[in-house]
């Protein structure tokens, strides 16, 4: 395992971060099974994980918690809050009431004192950005979180959110959590050049963009079952459906990929990791395993490092600041909604 600085914090993290969304509830509901693998992550050097509240309503915290008993002090850890979490409607957002109860909850499920990395799920378009920083500020200066981060954010509310740090003397966010991949290369051409400029560290998620660059979907072969888009699961609606492995615009990228894969000596795995963590605005990338054997096929391709004629290769068929066809924005804007637009 590799090790870089999250950004300018001095805090070192492995390069590759297990993310937890699947544990729980949306993916793996056996505790023991997901415990045993937040403990084999670690024990192969894994020392930054990422959950979050809305992750099953909370239960990937408490299995998080469960596997951290006794080892809290050796893992960077990370949550994000924003989501409803009940009925209530004002329990979720970025105010500064919903903060301060939502981070008692998480510090409660997650059975620690400290959260390393606070950060907002997504921007939240309806409360001024000032209130949440001066919360969070507020949390840091209470040590109830070390530092502050932000998810999802486009890149002028990451430029808007450290002018209004600076300007109003809060606490900045730190780094950001973005989709990158080579299916959604977007963020190539605005979010990380800021986040470069800005020194923020760059933590993506999806990197395998829901199992497309894993070699889950090749052409004329059956969708497995419990895959992230097949009918009816939150990833195939934003799909605009189960994925048709004979007509699916993917499928072509994914068999020319195969190709460069296999030149370079990799599967497809070993080389959508390696273009992720290829770019020099990337901290660590988070990987989503819900299963042992799904962990261990991760681990076995956290050393790739692509050379130059392979980068060259990838991005003569998905070109830089490009997503694939077919790539839904996974961040929507609510100014495009169309009661915005036509007033």
């Amino acid at each position: 395992m590799r090790y870089r600085k999250l950004g300018t914090t001095g805090v070192e993290v492995s390069t590759q971060c297990l993310g937890t969304m699947m544990f729980g509830a949306m993916g793996n509901d056996d505790h023991d099974e997901c415990v045993s693998i937040i403990q084999a992550a670690l024990e192969q050097g894994i020392n930054f994980i990422d959950t979050a509240d809305r992750y099953s309503l909370g239960e990937s915290e408490v299995i998080v918690g469960k596997a951290l008993k006794g080892r809290r002090d050796e893992v960077v850890l990370a949550t994000k809050f924003l989501f409803p979490m009940g009925e209530d409607r004002n329990h979720q957002g970025g105010s500064r009431r919903w903060i301060m109860q939502a981070v008692e909850n998480s510090l409660t499920r997650l059975g620690t004192d400290y959260i390393d990395l606070y950060q907002i799920h997504l921007f939240d378009w309806d409360t001024e950005l000032d209130e949440t920083l001066g919360a969070l500020s507020d949390l840091i200066h209470q040590g109830k979180i070390l530092y502050a981060g932000c998810s999802n954010f486009p890149a002028e509310q990451i430029v808007e959110a450290q002018w209004a740090s600076a300007r109003r003397n809060r606490e900045r966010f730190v780094c950001l959590q973005p989709p990158y991949s080579i299916f959604t290369r977007s963020i190539e051409t605005s979010v990380l050049p800021t986040c470069q400029r800005h020194a923020m560290g760059v933590i993506p998620w999806s990197p395998l963009d829901g199992g497309w660059l894993a070699g889950k979907y090749r052409r004329g072969q059956a969708v497995e079952a419990g895959s992230r888009f097949t009918e009816g699961t939150m990833w195939s609606q934003r799909n605009a459906g189960a994925v048709d492995t004979n007509v699916d615009p993917k499928i072509e990228l994914v068999e020319r990929l195969a190709v460069v894969a296999e030149k370079a000596g990799l599967n497809l795995m070993g080389l959508g990791l390696g273009f992720t963590d290829a770019h020099p605005a990337i901290s660590s990338t988070i990987i989503g395993p819900r299963t042992m054997e799904q962990l261990e096929g991760l681990l076995s391709v956290a050393h790739v490092v692509l050379d130059d004629d392979t980068l060259d290769a990838i991005d003569g068929i998905c070109p830089p600041g490009t997503n694939a066809p077919g790539t839904v924005d996974r961040v929507p804007n609510p100014n495009m909604d169309v009661v915005h637009r036509r007033r």
